[in-house]
């Protein structure tokens, strides 16, 4: 524990060399699908992180997992990196081509494939988005409740583990991808898992990918969990007297097993930054805003229930949302948090957070982080999913204020120190990518990264596949 500062900073750029025979054989294999545009390249050079690093050499656009495969298959021969990029909302400089190499853009392998009501299922191409998947599954009854905020795409939530704001009820990724097809590192196909809801068939390949982060393949198919529409959904928000007093509340809901779908924290900063943002009159008051689902029966008790209990912790100006246009209001001010705190500070970078702490320790995790936050002068936004103990802190900095820059890592650590030392991890759902490689050493020892090299190494000989993520070979 206690990393040095530095290992939460990007590692040096290593360029690896790009053969101009590399190019040449893209150009022939895909013609207009492989650009060397600068301005295309910058575009799959950046994520919404603060880091920066040299755009990638080229782009390929694949439309099919044959594409996918022949491009990997080149660049394998060329020993030249290959970074897999969907739609860039990334927050850990997972897609940056740190050593260089081609970026292979999957948003144009964006169909549904099949959808099985009746095993509540859906196989899906990488590029669809989770808006996509649950417009085109709305006639049959059923919902895909992964929901990161961002409208990312299933293969990069797939990659990075996603969660968002039902996971206190329905779980993250690793829960709700059942199979997966992969371009490995030599450009072979494998098919891992499948649309059964368990196995017992050997290791559990498809487990490994989810969370891999594009260094052990390129995920071109992925097969997810449905779930049916509730009979009856409700949204509330409740203001509270102080955070402490909102996250106890939080904490005796999950405890006492109410079967709530979303319970999202928002600090007085960022309540003031959304109203500034999106128009509305919220107290600027520490905030829970929260979610039922069940039958209108089972809603109104869970609804009731957790009123009486944030009454007994000063909670008070509940307002119900039940319509579609109320919740979705409501729920739109909480996903474009972030971007209201990027605008409340014209130019600035947020350096985003994401530990999880068991549900016990959440108060002492949040309450020590908000005084270091406080005491630090810099501006700065909390939002958490803490039914399930993640909260995300965002230092909002000038980027060429180095001591700024400075004051707000030193912050991250001091946060991540104290999540591992409350037994949670250093990231809940964001990933590692450049961001937490040191960290994620501290959290899982030396033992357990070597046999992630090893597997790397095994699967990956090369070091091809979007190296320089997750830790150093």
């Amino acid at each position: 524990m206690n990393a040095p500062l530095p290992k939460h900073l990007p590692p040096e750029i290593l360029q690896r060399e790009t053969p101009q025979a590399l190019i040449d054989a893209l150009k022939s294999r895909f013609a207009e699908r492989c650009s060397t545009a600068l301005v295309v390249r910058e575009q799959h050079g950046r994520d919404e992180s603060s880091f920066a690093a040299p755009p990638p050499a080229a782009v390929v656009f694949a439309e099919s997992t044959q594409d996918v495969a022949d491009a990997v298959k080149l660049a394998s021969q060329y020993s030249v990196p290959v970074i897999p990029f969907g739609v860039g909302t990334s927050l850990e400089g997972h897609l940056l081509a740190v050593q260089g190499g081609i970026s292979i853009d999957m948003s144009r392998m964006n169909r549904v494939l099949a959808i099985n009501p009746e095993d509540l299922t859906a196989v899906v191409q990488p590029g669809v988005t989770r808006k996509q998947l649950n417009e085109e599954i709305r006639s049959t009854g059923l919902f895909f409740p992964i929901d990161p905020g961002a409208d990312a795409t299933l293969g990069g939530m797939s990659a990075t583990r996603a969660s968002g704001t039902n996971a206190v009820r329905y779980g993250s990724m690793r829960e709700n991808v059942l199979a997966l097809e992969v371009v490995t590192a030599s450009g072979s196909v494998i098919r891992t898992g499948t649309r059964a809801k368990k196995s017992a068939a050997g290791y559990d390949l498809t487990r490994l990918m989810v969370g891999s982060e594009g260094t052990l393949g390129v995920i071109t198919e992925v097969t997810v969990r449905l779930y049916p529409l509730p009979e009856a959904i409700s949204a509330a928000i409740c203001s509270f007297p102080s955070i402490e007093a909102a996250v106890r509340t939080t904490i005796e809901i999950i405890q006492l097993g109410v079967p709530i779908a979303r319970v999202e924290l928002i600090d007085a900063n960022t309540v003031r930054m959304v109203n500034a943002h999106s128009k509305l009159g919220l107290r600027e008051e520490p905030m829970l805003l929260m979610e039922f689902h069940g039958t209108p029966n089972g809603v109104k008790e869970q609804a009731e229930l957790v009123q009486e209990l944030a009454s007994g912790h000063g909670g008070n100006a509940f307002e119900w949302a039940s319509t579609p246009e109320e919740r979705t209001r409501l729920w739109t001010a909480r996903h474009n948090a972030y971007f209201a705190a990027i605008q409340s500070r014209p130019g600035c970078r947020a350096i985003s957070t994401d530990t999880c702490v068991p549900i016990s320790r959440l108060a002492d995790g949040l309450l020590e982080s908000v005084a270091e936050a406080d005491a630090s002068g810099i501006p700065y936004f909390l939002v958490g999913h803490v039914g399930d103990g993640n909260f995300h802190f965002g230092y909002l900095i000038d980027p060429g204020n180095p001591e700024e820059r400075a004051a707000a890592e030193a912050l991250n650590h001091q946060l991540v120190a104290r999540a591992l030392r409350l037994e949670g991890t250093c990231s809940g759902e964001h990933g590692i990518g450049l961001g937490k490689m040191g960290f994620l050493l501290d959290e899982t020892g030396g033992g357990a990264v070597d046999m992630m090299r090893a597997i790397k190494r095994a699967l990956d000989p090369k070091n091809i596949m979007n190296p320089g993520k997750i830790f150093s070979l």
